[in-house]
């Protein structure tokens, strides 16, 4: 299975019902994350959506998107819960690294993932904070951090 690779500017409606389902599925019921999901970011060329699905939509997903400061940005990585536990999540970051891995990388990770980052040869790049009611550590990945 191939993962699906959209910039945010040639999203279908039914692409985006389908990364907001997933992404309110995980953030806002399971996680009971109280602040709002839609920041502006998606529809962005700049924007990069990708994910794996099956019959009943998106069953891991991500996005990459460049930021104010130029550089890349992963976040909303999440899997949808019956299809955990496959290395779906593992497969999308691993296509973010082909796809952009000679550059630098960052992500905020949920804490308790920051070992689960590493083995992606992303690094703490600074302390830990609240973001969202979730204890998240800020991560880089550089290709000369990369393993």
């Amino acid at each position: 299975m191939t993962p699906r690779c959209v910039t945010g500017d040639a999203l279908t409606a039914q692409d985006v019902y389908d990364i907001w389902k997933i992404r309110d599925a995980v953030f806002a019921v399971e996680q009971q994350v109280d602040e709002e999901d839609v920041d502006g970011r998606d529809l962005l060329p700049t924007t990069t959506h990708l994910w794996l699905d099956d019959a009943d939509g998106p069953t891991s997903y991500l996005r990459v998107y460049v930021g104010d400061d130029g550089v890349r940005h992963i976040g909303r990585v999440c899997t949808r819960k019956d299809q955990r536990g496959q290395g779906l999540s593992g497969r999308l970051m691993a296509e973010v690294s082909r796809l952009w891995g000679d550059g630098e990388l960052q992500l905020n990770a949920q804490a308790y993932l920051e070992s689960w980052y590493e083995s992606f040869g992303y690094a703490r790049a600074g302390e830990d904070y609240h973001e969202a009611g979730i204890l998240h550590t800020p991560m880089s990945r550089t290709p000369s951090t990369a393993r």
